[in-house]
């Protein structure tokens, strides 16, 4: 039985559940579940939990990510990728300079709000909006807040037929749409835009040199190495504080005690998650500070089965 994150290379042309189901047939297991959706056309980092990892994959889908992203400049489309039918056009007959293109991405640092975009996942009186777009029908899109926490230029401006493109890097929050980032710089700089290419490039502190093709994968399965290739859960919650308690607190663990909040960490709020690990390194649980019980904590998933006790 493999346990563990696969850190899977997505090609381009596949969706996040295609590489689903691919690995489950190649693992022969139905416990596999992905860290958060890239479109088809994306390629690059995608968090694939297996076995008893599956119950971390919330902790990861919360993680950053990092993208290398290309903006067009010159028209804009239905879908705001390359891939839509074009919306709007305005020739690009005067590029802006590097220096505007940076203050430009530069002013986008920090929370800012954006809307969805049609085709997308995201529920709409219990509908994706993708369903509605494809009927013809535009509703009403809730703004959401989002997180750019580094963005910049990577590349000269390069024009072309009536039309600018430039890459830039940008590492952003869970639910942030590189698409629609995309839309905005060039509404910024006067043009309408798309996104004409996008690799992730990191998935919170995964990156893509560590990510595995299918064919490795395939490779790994064949001669009986998979599993040295998994990211133990150990690791893969290494961005949690963590918690090393004693061996006789580890059978109350394994049992989904409520425990009381040691004083060192008294500073926990209630949006934290704690990963408890025992004295030889394994991760037990993850625990979260009681909603109605000041000074406990509560089990938010015990990771280890009972039979492992």
């Amino acid at each position: 039985m493999y346990n563990g994150v696969l850190l899977l290379h997505k090609p381009a042309g596949m969706t996040s559940h295609d590489c689903v189901m691919k690995i489950r047939k190649l693992l022969k297991t139905k416990k596999v579940g992905h860290t958060g959706t890239l479109d088809p056309e994306v390629s690059g980092v995608l968090p694939i939990c297996i076995g008893r990892a599956t119950k971390i994959v919330e902790y990861l889908t919360e993680k950053s990510k990092t993208y290398d992203a290309e903006v067009t400049l010159g028209f804009s489309t239905e879908t705001e990728d390359q891939t839509g039918e074009i919306t709007e056009t305005k020739a690009v007959s005067n590029p802006p300079d590097e220096q505007t293109v940076r203050s430009v991405l530069k002013s986008l640092e920090g929370t800012i709000e954006q809307v969805p975009p049609m085709y997308s996942a995201v529920k709409v009186g219990g509908k994706k909006l993708y369903e509605y777009a494809r009927a013809g029908i535009e509703v009403e899109r809730p703004k959401r807040s989002i997180t750019i926490h580094h963005i910049e230029l990577t590349t000269g401006i390069s024009r072309e037929e009536g039309t600018a493109r430039f890459r830039f890097t940008v590492t952003c929050s869970k639910g942030t749409y590189v698409r629609t980032l995309a839309v905005t710089i060039g509404e910024k700089l006067g043009y309408p835009a798309h996104m004409s290419h996008l690799i992730r490039t990191a998935s919170g502190h995964f990156s893509l040199d560590e990510c595995l093709t299918f064919t490795h994968i395939e490779g790994h399965v064949a001669s009986g190495t998979l599993s040295e290739q998994l990211v133990p859960i150990e690791r893969a919650l290494d961005h949690l504080p963590k918690w090393i308690i004693s061996d006789t607190l580890a059978k109350k663990v394994e049992n989904g005690a409520v425990l009381e909040t040691p004083g060192s960490l008294s500073h926990l709020t209630s949006e934290d998650r704690l990963a408890v690990f025992t004295e030889d390194g394994r991760c037990l649980a993850v625990y979260f500070p009681h909603p109605t019980k000041p000074g406990l904590l509560k089990p938010a998933k015990v990771l280890v089965q009972k039979s492992e006790q």
